[in-house]
């Protein structure tokens, strides 16, 4: 089964025009490597991307053709995703100060750091 339809099935993306723009940027990996809207996704499938607020780390357990409702769909896939953050910790990552200018090359790369981001 193709992972965008699958995706849309169980109600992870909004539409399915949403799930293939997410997978044609190369932001969803499928057992590790980085997944087309075509590619095939089987039961057992570790599939994880980024999302504004946290990682998402999903394992499929059923295929479902079809769009379902959300008891149903919550049944398909296993979520292992870590907690999303709470306000205040969102908050306090990478705050400056006011005025104090663009942050320097190293200040940025220490924010990426401290805000979970990959470069």
């Amino acid at each position: 089964m193709r992972i965008d339809i699958w995706l849309w099935a169980v109600r992870l993306f909004k539409s399915r025009s949403v799930a293939a723009s997410t997978l044609r940027s190369g932001k969803v990996r499928v057992n590790g490597t980085v997944a087309k809207p075509a590619t095939q996704v089987q039961v057992g499938d570790r599939v994880t991307w980024q999302d504004p607020l946290r990682q998402r780390v999903v394992v499929v357990r059923e295929l479902l053709p079809k769009r379902v409702g959300a008891p149903l769909a919550v049944k398909a896939y296993t979520d292992q995703s870590p907690p999303v953050p709470t306000r205040e910790e969102r908050a306090a990552v990478g705050l400056r100060e006011r005025g104090a200018g663009r942050p320097t090359k190293k200040e940025r790369r220490e924010i990426d750091k401290l805000r979970g981001r990959r470069r």
